[in-house]
């Protein structure tokens, strides 16, 4: 898979932009607050249908009430093309000219993966950042999987909607019954679906992050369910949630808030059985953060049978030595990698790809 061309209309500091790309290696270099990233996040847009860094009102050029995305890519000895228009808080999403009703639809087509500074907070934030993370991997794999989740989503909100209600008053708690058997229907796909993943990804992981360390360190990534610990089937793990939810029915009405489910878990990012959030040096965070990024490349390779495209946001001032070396070396003409940087020093060994130079909304190739 390889982006071959993509065109801004309105987007961020581009009115106009049209750029062909190389199939392996595209640096995109030049002064901080150039516009480098609104590059990426463009390819990014077209990849979810959302930005990584700010709503959709954001986007729009100022003075624009509209912007547009639209990407060309090749996928399984095919042309493809993605273009996105917004315009009054609405999306409309067209793939190879045939418009898509729904963001599920867009997932899985064109396949990213973006490594940014930001993603440090991976390991050392709050659980949010390691749930997104796990959520948006597995919606880009399986659309069904985002399905699933928006409706987990849709009925945990209703569900805590009704336990503010009963808090004040306005309604009985009877009336819990029967978000209660949607919730745990609907989370158990989500916490099984995330388990399934997690055994297939661990592996990869680990392997990249031996392989960064020199063997020296070994990673586990765990998955901390609020539920308890890992349940064999769905029925057992329902009933655990469903006796969870009694057993708090008190607390939750007073608090407003569902307590248990997947909206509640974690990922435990582990070396040598150091938990890197709490305890992780800088350098082994950014160790840990890296390898996770490059396991999220094979796990897609064995996944749909080719690599996705890779999103490299500044990340190479972040790196040591061997890290740079590292990562240069696994992408090397087998994944078609973007790269911004203020500095392409770093590259001029490698002797192939295309360099874009931004100054001030303006590329030369």
């Amino acid at each position: 898979m390889h982006v071959t061309k993509l065109n801004l209309n309105n987007f961020r500091n581009y009115r106009e932009l049209s750029l062909e790309f190389d199939s392996h290696l595209n640096i995109i270099t030049g002064p901080n607050a150039q516009g480098k990233t609104n590059l990426l996040e463009g390819l990014v847009f077209a990849s979810i249908g959302k930005s990584h860094r700010g709503r959709d009102e954001d986007l729009p050029t100022w003075g624009s009430d509209f912007f547009r995305i639209s990407v060309d890519f090749f996928k399984q000895e095919r042309d493809f093309k993605i273009e996105i228009r917004w315009q009054e808080k609405k999306k409309k999403i067209l793939i190879n000219g045939v418009q898509k009703k729904k963001i599920g639809e867009l997932l899985g087509n064109l396949n990213t993966v973006l490594f940014a500074p930001e993603d440090l907070q991976m390991v050392k934030g709050g659980p949010g950042e390691r749930r997104k993370f796990l959520d948006l991997e597995i919606s880009q794999l399986n659309p069904t999987y985002y399905h699933d989740l928006q409706q987990f989503i849709k009925i945990l909100s209703q569900r805590n909607n009704l336990l503010k209600q009963i808090s004040q008053g306005f309604t009985s708690a009877a009336m819990l019954e029967i978000w209660d058997q949607q919730l745990v229907d609907w989370g158990a796909k989500i916490y099984f679906k995330r388990i399934e993943i997690l055994k297939k990804f661990n592996p990869l992981a680990r392997l990249m992050h031996r392989k960064i360390t020199n063997g020296k360190e070994t990673l586990e990534i765990q998955y901390i369910s609020s539920v308890g610990q890992e349940k064999e089937t769905q029925s057992n793990y329902q009933e655990v949630w469903r006796n969870l939810i009694e057993i708090s029915r008190k607390e939750e009405i007073r608090k407003g808030f569902t307590i248990y489910g997947p909206h509640r878990d974690d990922l435990r990012f582990v070396v040598n059985n150091i938990d890197m959030r709490y305890f992780g040096s800088q350098g082994q965070q950014r160790t840990t953060a890296l390898a996770v990024k490059l396991a999220e490349l094979e796990l897609v390779k064995s996944e749909i049978g080719h690599y996705p495209v890779l999103l490299l946001d500044d990340v190479m001032s972040e790196l040591d030595d061997l890290r740079q070396k590292y990562l240069l070396q696994t992408i090397q003409e087998k994944i078609q990698t973007f790269i911004t940087t203020t500095n392409d020093r770093f590259f001029e060994p490698l002797g192939y790809g295309k360099v874009f130079n931004i100054y001030q909304g303006e590329i030369k190739q």
